[in-house]
């Protein structure tokens, strides 16, 4: 059983996962192109560069010493021909030590790359799962995230290795501001994760958790897209308003992007029409699975309505002048520092303003347009904001520049400013809400009940 086998390293893990998996495998993976070992670094002095050249300031998330020894292992590790996926296995290992959301080494084309291996009959590993930042993996729902009998249970190996190791491998890979980012992030993208670091079998072996107790069950690989990438091309998926008891709404934004931003403001406007016919007095905002987006979406789908006086995204920045943005006073690869000194003005015409209270829920994965909305709410005032305590930064980098390697055309993923929150550099360094309530990965209703009952109760 699990709790038999002896601790072995991480480079051991990989290569016993590799060489079970590939036994496993009922079909391999198509042979990609291989890369000599002066092509890889070549590519990774273009990653040192791109950094180089966009980046204002790496100490704002990156110990930098941390990150020149790890530069440096990458380096030894790319000495040998490998393909661009055993390339990114190497070089992702940077993600982590980067410790920001917008820093880090991806591969290109992965949602086409699932749909074509749905396509073929491969599949994935059959669920969707909660990661902790130890390492604990918990069974969330079916591959897809239709609800299991399974759910909120441990597993504790896959195909009889320690899913605790194998969530290290996939963590050791995986970006984010802090631990348990990356483990919420990984936590979306498992299926992923997992394909491309260990392959593709058709068949998985678990043994889980039981009150004391363990099952051992057996599961074929599901030949579906997984829930991340099923509902992100679904408006009504990413996008809810419902009426609650006590004169209470909730708005649910999952995104703060959509290729037709017409129909979002049209949605946010009838929201808010239904919120004034019905008399609604308090508003839940919940932004917790929101990764962001463009800002002008949030001003004005969502603050045209609720702001009540002039406000701003940010206060200072850093950021980088890049090359073909210079000007006659700034000259590219100068980092120039600054203060937003444009407002947003309340729209007090419009017929729809809400004047009751509200709150925006924020959690595991918001991050990025959806942090600077959730500061700017608590900054100028406009709501409460509720959630557990964050495990992002409050202090974003933003403007992210995409570079593709020249060899293995890895993706790469560079911030270029850095923005101080409304009210300043100052105060918690992670997002702090006013209201700390747990967020139950398994229930994500159970906030928002809480949520309501509490306010219900402090109107007694």
């Amino acid at each position: 059983m699990f709790y038999m086998l002896k601790k072995i390293g991480l480079a051991s893990l990989f290569l016993a996962l590799t060489c079970h998996w590939s036994a496993s495998t009922s079909q391999t993976l198509t042979a990609s192109r291989t890369y000599s070992a002066a092509q890889l670094n070549e590519d990774l002095l273009f990653l040192k560069q791109a950094i180089g050249k966009t980046h204002p300031n790496l100490a704002h998330s990156v110990d930098t010493q941390r990150l020149d020894r790890a530069f440096k292992d990458v380096e030894r590790q790319l000495q040998k021909p490998m393909t661009s996926e055993e390339a990114w296995r190497v070089v992702s290992t940077l993600n982590p030590v980067f410790a920001d959301g917008h820093l880090l080494v991806a591969l290109p084309d992965i949602e086409k790359q699932a749909a074509a291996h749905v396509q073929s009959g491969l599949g994935f590993f059959p669920f969707e799962v909660q990661v902790e930042a130890n390492g604990d993996v918990y069974i969330l729902a079916e591959l897809g995230g239709a609800s299991s009998a399974l759910a909120s249970r441990r597993i504790e190996t896959i195909n009889g290795i320690p899913a605790r190791e194998i969530a290290a491998l996939l963590l050791a890979r995986t970006h984010g501001d802090t631990p348990e980012l990356r483990a919420n992030i990984l936590s979306t993208r498992w299926w992923r994760f997992y394909w491309k670091t260990f392959g593709a079998p058709s068949h998985f072996d678990l043994t889980i958790a039981k009150a004391g107790a363990y099952d051992t069950i057996g599961r074929a690989a599901v030949s579906k897209l997984p829930a991340s990438l099923a509902s992100a091309a679904d408006f009504e998926q990413q996008f809810k308003f419902e009426l609650l008891p006590e004169n209470t709404a909730l708005l649910t934004i999952n995104t703060f992007w959509w290729p037709d931003k017409k129909l979002f403001y049209a949605f946010t406007k009838q929201a808010f029409a239904s919120i004034r016919d019905k008399n609604v007095t308090t508003l839940l905002i919940d932004i917790r699975r929101n990764t962001g987006g463009d800002d002008d979406m949030w001003k004005e789908g969502v603050l045209r309505y609720i702001a009540d006086k002039p406000y701003r995204h940010g206060s200072t920045y850093q950021k980088m002048v890049l090359e073909g943005r210079q000007s006659a006073s700034e000259k590219a690869g100068q980092v120039i520092n600054g203060t937003i000194q444009s407002w947003e003005q309340p729209d007090s015409d419009n017929p729809f303003h809400f004047s009751g209270k509200t709150y925006v829920l924020v959690g595991r994965t918001s991050y990025s347009s959806a942090i600077l909305f959730s500061n700017t709410v608590q900054d100028f005032k406009f709501g409460t904001i509720v959630g557990a305590r964050g495990y992002a930064r409050a202090r974003q980098s933003g403007g992210i520049q995409l570079f593709s390697l020249p060899h293995t055309k890895l993706s790469v993923v560079v911030p270029r400013f850095i923005l101080d929150r409304p009210a300043g550099a100052g105060g918690p360094e992670l997002i702090q809400p006013d209201i700390v309530v747990a967020d139950d990965p398994f229930n994500s209703r159970s906030l928002i009940d809480a949520l309501h009952a509490q306010i219900f109760d402090r109107t007694q």
